[in-house]
């Protein structure tokens, strides 16, 4: 029997490392040709490592979450022949497999525990009394009582030699002393001890790498204002009972878009991205707007490219396919960047502020609050509107307060009088 390496292959141009996020097979396991043997991730990208032999699994060379260089020695199989190879490009098959795997990347993987420490459940001695059914509160000061409930001691088993029927410190002590069965608690009430540990790997490491990187190098300025969004709930209401067929049901999201696409028309600083490392800030004519999408392994922002050329409708749709594609990890590697200012939406959840953390490289984000009922004075009379927040972020070293306070009444203005958004020019 021969020996087979199988090592990290080249899994994307200028890539020259990648994060283990999952292995499909443990030492001892059989493999057959083209079999998954693992996932590896980067950049927001998990590529599947095939088999390129029959064999049997000898050892694994990384464990899950470890950041492994192209070319590494990845795992080793026992093969037929006599021979040790080392697959530096795992075979052509392999390679022509990763390739093929391009289009979706973006594969959920789920983190496994690497820990679970179990809660250790009191022994329980033998031949010990029953608890008595109390007959009357038993008497005893707090410090006792609280000694007691301490030491898990039903108060109603102990004998009491103080005044008047009172357990005192002692009588507890000799009761402990004598080994008292432990107060048997509901199970709902029982103290818990077990902790977990889970590693943070794949796409959860990449999220905090860049909240990391966001946080620690952006100055934050969020500026929040209120928005009367009845006018455009009433006009997004008689579009959905007017659409057609083939047409997706519209949200919020797709006015807000083009109301972006307007006013970054007006305000095109904001529509940019900050090389910090270079000083240089890029404007772009192009609105590519990123929608952030929660999906089962986190948070991802797919990309509506060009929305500067679709109509509210072509918005939606787009905005319901890429959402879908990210939640099912199906969204190809580019239609995950390129975003040149992104909206996040929390209202569903019922967050009335929130202070959104912008998405490194660009210089702002557009969060969306819940919609609240409230009354409002029109110079006679409370009348009932519905009311909703925006919570915007900028980067202060690009933008500064007042264009920030400008940008954000821009799309108030737009909001508020729908209208406006359908007039061109």
């Amino acid at each position: 029997m021969g020996k087979f390496v199988i090592k990290m292959p080249d899994v994307g141009e200028g890539v020259a490392e990648a994060e283990l996020v999952e292995w499909h097979v443990k030492p001892g396991d059989p493999v057959r040709e083209d079999m998954v043997l693992a996932a590896v991730m980067t950049d927001k990208a998990t590529v599947e490592i095939p088999s390129p032999v029959d064999g049997v699994v000898l050892w694994l060379g990384a464990e899950i979450g470890d950041i492994v260089a192209v070319k590494a020695p990845l795992l080793r199989i026992e093969i037929a022949g006599e021979d040790e190879a080392a697959a530096e490009e795992p075979l052509s098959a392999a390679t022509e497999m990763i390739a093929k795997a391009e289009p979706v990347l973006n594969k959920p993987v789920e983190a496994k525990p690497i820990a679970v420490a179990k809660a250790v459940e009191p022994e329980k001695p033998a031949g010990r009394p029953a608890i008595r059914e109390p007959v009357e509160r038993p008497l005893a000061s707090p410090a006792v009582r609280l000694r007691a409930q301490e030491a898990g001691v039903d108060l109603r088993q102990v004998s009491a030699t103080g005044p008047a029927g009172r357990i005192t410190h002692d009588d507890l002590d000799q009761f402990v002393a004598r080994g008292a069965q432990p107060v048997a608690v509901p199970a709902g009430l029982a103290r818990k001890t077990a902790t977990e540990e889970i590693k943070v790997t794949g796409l959860r490491r990449r999220i905090a790498e860049k909240m990391r990187l966001a946080s620690s190098r952006i100055p934050h300025i969020t500026y929040v204002e209120e928005v009367d969004v009845t006018d455009l709930e009433d006009l997004r209401a008689t579009m959905n009972a007017g659409r057609k067929p083939d047409q997706p049901k519209l949200t919020i999201l797709p006015f807000l878009m083009r109301v972006l696409v307007k006013t970054l028309g007006e305000q095109p600083g904001v529509n940019a991205t900050f090389d910090d490392d270079a000083g240089i800030v890029t404007r772009y004519s192009a609105v590519h707007i990123g929608i952030a999408t929660q999906t089962p392994s986190g948070l991802m922002v797919p990309v509506v490219r060009h929305a500067e050329a679709r109509s509210i409708w072509d918005s939606a749709a787009e905005l319901t396919r890429l959402s879908d594609a990210a939640r099912n990890g199906t969204a190809a590697r580019e239609e995950l960047s390129g975003s040149t200012i992104t909206i996040t939406s929390l209202g569903a959840l019922g967050g009335i502020v929130t202070t959104p953390i912008i998405n490194h490289p660009e210089v702002a984000i557009v969060g969306v609050n819940k919609i609240l009922m409230r009354p409002v004075w029109d110079g006679t009379q409370f009348i009932p509107r519905k009311i909703m927040n925006l919570s915007s972020s900028f980067d202060h070293r690009i933008v500064d307060g007042w264009d920030a306070a400008v940008f954000v009444q821009r799309i108030k203005a737009l909001i508020e009088t729908p209208a406006l958004i359908f007039i061109e020019g």
